[in-house]
Formats: C-alpha cells, structure tokens, sequence
C-alpha cells in the first residue's frame, strides 16, 4: 500500500486528501495515516494540512523501493524490487531466490555489501550509500552457449543511462567494465545455471561508484565516482529506475543478442576498439590491435602477422586505460 499512496502522491503534484486516498486505495483513513507515518520514518518527506490533506515535497536521499517504482517505466524489470540495508553480495541472494523459483525480471538492491564481488574473483568494495549494487533476475529461453550477449547489452544499457541522466561521456572497457576517461566507474558481473542444452536463469551484478570522493591507494589510479566526474549528488532512486528502463529496452528488445544496430551502438561506445591489447593464451601472454566485438559479445584482435585471435575471456589489459 505504501507504493500506491506514494505513487498517488507524485501523480498528483498537489495536495491529495487523506479521504481521497481512502476511497481509492478501499483501506481506512486510519491506514492511510499509519502508511504515511511508515513512508516519512524510510525518508519521505510528505507535508500533512488540514483540510488539505497530503503533499509529497521529497524523496529519500537513499535507495528506497517506492522511490525507484515512481520513475520506472518498465514491463517486467525491476516490477518486483527488493531493497535491502546491507547484504553480503546481491548476486549471491538473487541465485538464492532464483533457485527456489523467483520469477525473472526481480530486481535486488543494496545499500551496502560486505562481499560484493567482481570477475576471476576480485572482491567489489561498497560501503553503505556510496554506491549502487543492483542484481537482475532472468530466465532467457536460450541454450548455455548463447547467454553471451548479456553482459556486453547490460553495458550498452548502463552506457545510456549514465550518458543520459550524468551527462557523462562514459565507455565500455571490454568486457564487463564502464569507464570514464581512463578510470572504472561500473562494474558488470554475469553468472549462469544451466542444464546441458538450456539455460535455468542468469543473475547479472552491476557495481556502480556513485557518492566515493577518495578510493583505496591500490585502486584509486584506476576507479572514479559519478560525483568525481559530475561534483555533485544525483538521485539515486530515480538513476536506478532510468537504468532499469534501458537494460530492458536493450536486453528485451534485442532478444538477447549483440546483432544489428545493438551491435553498431556497441562498438561507437567500446572503448577497447582501436587500442593495443594484451591478453592471455595459455602460458602465452598476446599483444594485438582489438579491431571489433563480434555478435557473440567476443573481441577480435589483430595479430602482428595479421590473423585475428578471438578472445572470449579473461584478463585484457588495454593500452592507455588499465
């Protein structure tokens, strides 16, 4: 109930009576006053007049379900949305719903996470507000070998959306990282529970750097913050909801597959294309020129006696960036 009375309250744009929200929410006043009593204690700031009834004057300046649910304009991402105060990885609690039949498109946020978590195992900091840690739940009818595109569509989306509401010009870093000039900003991690020719859902991580004015001396030569690059706050609730309305365009709309313009857009924005790479073959370390990301979410990189290698993970290390 707390989502429709805030949901009538930023309709409205004015004054809404208690009396009103009785009658069209079918609960008693009494309920009425107890949820907006509930709604100002998680930090909405809801002005209350005689006669006049209620009038929403601010958002929480933390993550709060009803807050992102006001902004999002989605079909089924994010629809169902758990906000949490602290948990140990978001990606670890989502897999745990998922495996006892958590429908796709839920959405699990954190405002803290204790052991969040990055590729090849690497630990993803977040301290409590600082950041944005933001898992999604999804069931694609595809066989194992075609999840690939999840990850580069989930970045293509995350692109947008700091681009859009930032005014940023951020890039993607091959394969999973978001950058801004030369520094990370986004962190995207993609996990799979599959039978042998089907996939039984997919839980996609996204760590955002948002409110961090100084990082570790072991990253701080490589990650920034959006209020770093931007100096000031934004609204996180609706952030969340702009980037939940971009993965499902990208990801939905293209069928989960890194084809036609997904594909042209992609590589506009790779930041990794065009530079010189390094990157693992066995015992080998490799060093060519990265030339396209092909529609299986793979880098092609030209060799020095002009064959292409096609790399479809590990560690990249790329020329000018980290």
């Amino acid at each position: 109930m707390q989502g429709k009375i805030i949901k009538l309250l930023y309709n409205a744009q004015d004054y809404v009576s208690g009396q009103q929200m009785s009658d069209s929410l079918g609960v008693s006043r009494q309920a009425i006053n107890k949820a907006v009593k509930s709604l100002k204690e998680k930090g909405f700031k809801i002005r209350s007049v005689t006669r006049k009834g209620y009038l929403l004057e601010k958002f929480p300046a933390v993550l709060c379900e009803e807050a992102v649910k006001c902004y999002l304009n989605t079909k089924f991402i994010g629809r169902n949305l758990k906000v949490l105060d602290t948990v140990d990885s978001t990606n670890d609690y989502l897999k745990k719903l998922a495996e006892d039949g958590a429908e796709a498109g839920i959405v699990v946020l954190a405002r803290e996470q204790t052991a969040g978590k990055g590729r090849l195992g690497r630990e993803w900091v977040s301290t409590k507000d600082n950041g944005i840690a933001l898992s999604l739940l999804l069931r694609p009818e595809l066989a194992p070998g075609e999840i690939s595109s999840i990850t580069p569509l989930s970045g293509l989306a995350m692109c947008r959306a700091i681009n859009d509401f930032c005014m940023l010009d951020s890039r993607i870093k091959w394969p999973n990282d978001i950058i801004v000039g030369k520094k990370k900003l986004v962190g995207i991690l993609t996990e799979m529970a599959a039978e042998a020719d089907r996939v039984k859902y997919t839980v996609t991580g996204i760590g955002i750097n948002v409110k961090q004015s100084v990082f570790p001396d072991d990253i701080s030569h490589k990650a920034t913050s959006i209020m770093l690059e931007t100096g000031r706050h934004i609204d996180q609730n609706k952030f969340v909801a702009i980037i939940l309305n971009y993965l499902e365009q990208e990801l939905v709309l293209n069928h989960y597959s890194l084809g036609g313009q997904a594909a042209a857009d992609y590589q506009k924005l790779c930041a990794t294309i065009g530079r010189q790479v390094t990157f693992s073959r066995g015992k080998r370390n490799i060093s060519g020129m990265a030339v396209s990301v092909n529609n299986s979410g793979e880098l092609d990189v030209m060799l020095s006696n002009g064959t292409i290698a096609t790399v479809n993970s590990g560690d990249v290390t790329v020329q000018g960036i980290y």
